[in-house]
């Protein structure tokens, strides 16, 4: 009981003092195990109801992912952001409707590389290079925010 305890005021701690990076980090990995719960539970019609369950709080991230875009700063990046997360929920509502999880992979996928996406801006070992020039190219331009 007490380790209970003590697990969600770290988890309601973690949250509390992460940054937005860290957040959609944390949302991706949400995600990605409620999805593999979910995979579990299909394997069995007994177990459908916690299937539907994990993939419902699946759809609940992606939704909460989709309302917290700008899409009118964020632009093309922020569209396709959304539009990739539109394909997920369906995607899990296929699965949910059919529980099929071959509908589940491509969803992981995604998560899965958009995690790692955002790890590497957290870490800042993300390094995009411009087109046409090398990786180590130093340009004039900064910009922070």
């Amino acid at each position: 009981m007490s380790r209970d305890l003590h697990l969600k005021e770290y988890q309601a701690n973690s949250v509390g003092t992460a940054d937005q990076k860290q957040l959609i980090v944390m949302l991706y990995e949400g995600a990605l195990r409620f999805i593999k719960e979910a995979e579990g539970h299909m394997a069995s019609f007994k177990t459908y109801d916690k299937a539907n369950a994990a993939i419902l709080r699946a759809q609940d991230i992606f939704t909460e992912l989709m309302v917290s875009l700008n899409l009118e700063a964020g632009g093309e990046i922020a569209q396709n952001l959304f539009n990739l997360y539109a394909y997920c929920k369906t995607q899990l509502l296929e699965a949910n409707l059919e529980k099929k999880t071959d509908k589940l992979k491509p969803v992981k996928r995604v998560v899965t590389e958009l995690a790692e996406a955002w790890k590497k801006i957290e870490t800042g070992t993300a390094k995009p290079a411009a087109p046409g020039k090398p990786a180590d190219y130093k340009g004039g331009f900064k910009a922070e925010g």
